[in-house]
């Protein structure tokens, strides 16, 4: 379904397709795809412009959306202005993007106090994990130091969309304090990490494991992948994302003390590529009619994003454990793919239903 098409809101949504662009031309330089003089600049930042210059303008603008509320649109405003910050080099883009971070922590408390039921005050957690990141990073801690708390920001925030998703589900007594005490871990290895890196990281790589298997007993899609079309595909990307979460959190205890090296690649990448983008595949067809007006009418041709994702995913990390060069560089190249082929998908589809609906 679609609505009124929101023309203001695509110059919000275009600053964070920025930094997504040059994050990806930045992690293809790191692998040594792109030569380094165009995007030499870029390699240092790739991870803060994939996840505060373009996540953190989506899920602001996601945010600002359901509060209804001008000056929540500041937030992602100062998000994709960060991304810029940070293309061009400028020393101000870690606190322009603190602010950013702080901006959506008051939209996401204002959402508790319209509603609080556990998930509004998850989504919460999540953007105050997103401004304990950017401060540290402010602050001139490297960037490692920050990325527990870049990784919760996320995985809180696609925690507390699943559960507000899945309300439909008959409720559990063991569910809710199992999440509770689960999100706990993940924050206490995040704290942790500040002094402890390996303690903290080990810590939070249980957590993550543990909350995957939260979600394949208590997600609403382990019943909704039995369905066809649209709502299948919906279950597929995330059950395929809660088995990277996973992936992720087993990587992270076995990696708990590596910042930099193959296994640490392979550790983000299950999280913020497998994990992430896999629950952004899945949640672009309901996000989308909410944000923009736009209705994404489904095809099976929606899978191949996925699956290319995944394929390319897996190789990538064969090759980081398996300390082979060849499957890390091609498998990367096949996770930019994946994301590119998913954007032009979307956007003829919605193109289509469009010229459909007006037909």
């Amino acid at each position: 379904m679609s609505g009124t098409f929101h023309r203001r809101r695509v110059p919000v949504l275009a600053l964070g397709f920025v930094s997504l662009v040059a994050g990806l031309a930045a992690g293809l330089g790191r692998l040594g795809w792109v030569t380094p003089e165009p995007v030499g600049g870029l390699l240092a930042v790739h991870g803060p412009l994939m996840v505060s210059g373009f996540l953190g303008a989506v899920i602001g603008l996601e945010r600002a959306v359901a509060l209804q509320a001008r000056p929540a649109y500041v937030a992602p405003v100062l998000a994709g202005a960060g991304g810029l910050l940070l293309i061009v080099g400028s020393p101000g883009a870690a606190a322009l993007l603190t602010l950013s971070s702080l901006g959506l922590l008051a939209s996401s408390v204002a959402i508790v106090g319209r509603q609080r039921a556990l998930f509004t005050v998850t989504m919460a957690g999540g953007a105050a994990c997103w401004a304990v990141g950017n401060l540290l990073w402010t602050l001139g801690r490297p960037i490692p130091d920050a990325v527990p708390w870049w990784m919760l920001f996320l995985v809180l925030t696609i925690a507390g969309e699943r559960l507000d998703l899945s309300r439909l589900m008959r409720p559990s007594r063991l569910g809710p304090p199992l999440f509770i005490a689960i999100v706990a871990v993940l924050v206490a290895g995040a704290a942790i990490s500040v002094f402890e890196t390996a303690l903290g990281v080990g810590i939070m790589g249980g957590g993550m494991v543990a909350l995957a298997l939260w979600f394949a007993r208590f997600d609403i899609a382990r019943r909704t992948v039995r369905m066809p079309g649209l709502t299948r595909y919906v279950a597929v990307c995330l059950l395929t994302g809660y088995v990277w979460l996973a992936v992720g959190g087993a990587l992270a205890m076995a990696a708990a003390d590596a910042q930099a090296g193959p296994l640490y690649d392979a550790t983000l990448h299950a999280v913020f590529l497998g994990f992430v983008f896999s629950m952004i595949f899945g949640h672009a067809p309901i996000i989308l009619p909410a944000v923009l007006g736009l209705g994404v009418p489904f095809g099976p041709g929606l899978y191949a994003p996925l699956v290319v994702l995944t394929g390319s995913l897996a190789v990538r990390i064969i090759g980081d454990l398996g300390d082979a060069d060849t499957l890390r560089l091609w498998g990367g190249l096949g996770g930019a793919l994946a994301i590119v082929l998913f954007i032009g998908l979307t956007a003829a589809t919605v193109r289509r239903g469009r010229r459909s609906r007006r037909g």
